[in-house]
């Protein structure tokens, strides 16, 4: 599979991502979160790349003060409408993760459905992330993160994928660059009840990926410490037999 430009992160996003069958799973993945971080519900919550907002504005409807970050205006300004329809305590940011420059603010920082880890230009680039992350929490505050697992890409890619959700059947293809762990990800949506065309699957998108062992290392260098890692939002162990890696960390 072709890759796609280096800063592909900044182009070719929509809202049409609302329709995509991973999305159905917001509510489980709070839920899950909330009980995993045994949250009480007064905690400041930042949600990197927060996308159009499912998780903040879930969070947000339970009574959490929330900041959603995101560099895609139209994400943006869609999770803003939301939360001012809906009365919600939530503040959406158009913005370069890299960027912020909170300082020991929040008790909770999020990274889901990859929350832009691993997708900038290069290692140096991709690590100052991780350095938002830290800044950002105080002492004692707990991270949640949920990415890919290079582990799985090395022993199982090249792989194909297809997911059933309620609109749409959801084809995949991933690809593994063993030199730069960098996974090439490609996929299509097939809506049910519409005229089926032969699928196409566009130039991939590079994401470096990350073991368990790395993030922890990482984070050791930032003054965190992971206490925790599961394969999916039901509390599986991580295992390199899964794809999906959930790692919660505390900042020391």
């Amino acid at each position: 599979m072709k890759a796609k430009n280096s800063d592909w992160y900044k182009h070719g996003w929509s809202l049409d991502v609302k329709n995509q069958s991973w999305t159905e799973d917001t509510e489980n993945q709070v839920n899950f979160i909330i009980r995993t971080l045994q949250l009480k519900g007064n905690e400041r919550i930042l949600d990197l790349a927060c996308g159009y907002g499912r998780h903040a504005l879930s969070f947000a409807k339970r009574g959490f003060w929330v900041v959603g970050v995101d560099i895609t205006k139209i994400y943006i300004e869609d999770a803003a409408q939301t939360a001012k329809e809906n009365g919600l305590n939530a503040q959406f940011i158009q913005e370069d993760i890299r960027n912020l420059s909170y300082k020991n603010e929040f008790d909770v920082v999020l990274n889901l459905a990859d929350g832009a880890v691993g997708y900038l230009e290069n290692d140096a680039e991709n690590l100052k992330i991780f350095d938002t992350i830290s800044n950002a929490l105080k002492v004692g505050g707990k991270h949640f993160m949920d990415i890919c697992n290079a582990e799985h890409a090395e022993l199982y890619f090249p792989r194909a994928n297809w997911e059933a959700g309620k609109e749409a059947l959801a084809l995949s293809q991933f690809d593994w660059d063993p030199a730069s762990r960098r996974m090439l990800f490609g996929g299509c949506d097939i809506p049910y009840g519409a005229p089926l065309s032969k699928p196409d699957i566009p130039a991939g998108d590079p994401t470096r990926l990350y073991s368990a062992k790395e993030i922890a290392e990482i984070f050791s260098a930032r003054s965190m410490k992971v206490e925790s890692t599961f394969s999916d939002y039901y509390g599986t162990e991580s295992s390199s037999k899964f794809l999906q890696l959930l790692v919660v960390s505390t900042k020391i």
